[in-house]
């Protein structure tokens, strides 16, 4: 291994605080989804006056799921933390364009990354803190 390169040994509590992170979340944004599916026309009003189509409502909730399930999985987390961030991206310009309050999808996608990052060695070493 180059010098440089070689990332400490991440501790067990942090490995642990990076899976309740990802856990939670991943919680919270299937139970999202299921409410949303489960009381289906209170939902489609709100999707609807944000502006989409309702064709679009069932496609939109299939991303978020696959998303989350990408993020869920060890081996794809980085790469459903990504595609999360853009589907955050896309909830934060929803609700600026409403001139609603935004920072809860930014919060939301902050843990994704906090999460992801605190439990995968190979982000770590990508990403390197500095002291």
């Amino acid at each position: 291994m180059e010098a440089g390169t070689a990332t400490a040994r991440p501790s067990s509590k942090m490995v642990w605080a990076g899976r309740i992170v990802s856990g939670l979340l991943v919680i919270f944004l299937f139970s999202t989804t299921i409410m949303g599916l489960m009381h289906k026309a209170e939902s489609m009003k709100h999707f609807v006056e944000y502006g989409y189509p309702e064709s679009g409502f069932i496609p939109i909730s299939i991303v978020l799921v696959v998303c989350t399930l990408l993020y869920a999985i060890p081996r794809t987390s980085i790469f459903g933390a990504v595609l999360l961030t853009g589907y955050l991206g896309g909830a934060t310009a929803t609700h600026v364009r409403a001139g609603e309050p935004f920072f809860f999808p930014i919060i939301v996608g902050v843990l994704v990354w906090l999460g992801v990052f605190l439990r995968d060695e190979r982000l770590r070493a990508l990403l390197p803190l500095r002291r």
